[in-house]
């Protein structure tokens, strides 16, 4: 039952982005419900397919104190890391991992990770798959727990097979 109200308040919170406020986000985008959009310059956010804006983060397209109002882009396959902030005028790459926490204040090249405050790159030609997972993250998650009992016991996650029954 928790689940399923989750998954419809999400959905309802996606249709009242994209439908009702007219935000250019692609239908594939998930989105925690504390993620925050800029709503001030509604033409100014710009997610593309298949991304995740996690817990917290706040995407902006607007700065009242500098009266500036701009495009701010996310590509394909992005991760936006819990509580970051992606400022306006930012272009982020296609297939690019925004850590937790860190404020991005300039644009982000493809297939990076980025960290810090300001945001710094700290890995280069990452790759990713849907949402920005790592394509590494099932055999990550699979040494962890052969070496865990902990980790073993907990849900699968078998990510890749999931999405192939999709």
């Amino acid at each position: 039952m928790k689940k399923f109200l989750r998954t419809s308040l999400l959905s309802v919170r996606s249709f009242y982005h994209r439908k009702i406020l007219r935000l250019d986000i692609h239908p594939t985008v998930r989105m925690s419900l504390s993620a925050k959009l800029d709503t001030t310059f509604r033409a100014g956010i710009h997610i593309d397919e298949g991304s995740y804006i996690a817990f917290g983060a706040r995407i902006m397209s607007h700065d009242f104190t500098r009266g500036l109002y701009l495009h701010t882009s996310i590509g394909k396959n992005c991760f936006i890391g819990g509580q970051s902030i992606v400022l306006p005028g930012v272009t982020i790459g296609d297939g690019c991992i925004i850590g937790a926490g860190a404020v991005v204040t300039k644009d982000v090249p493809a297939a990076c990770a980025v960290a810090g405050n300001p945001a710094k790159i700290v890995k280069r030609d990452i790759e990713v798959e849907l949402f920005g997972r790592l394509l590494v993250a099932d055999e990550n998650e699979r040494r962890l727990r052969e070496s865990d009992p902990a980790a073993a016991k907990l849900p699968g996650r078998d990510y890749r097979k999931r999405q192939a029954q999709k």
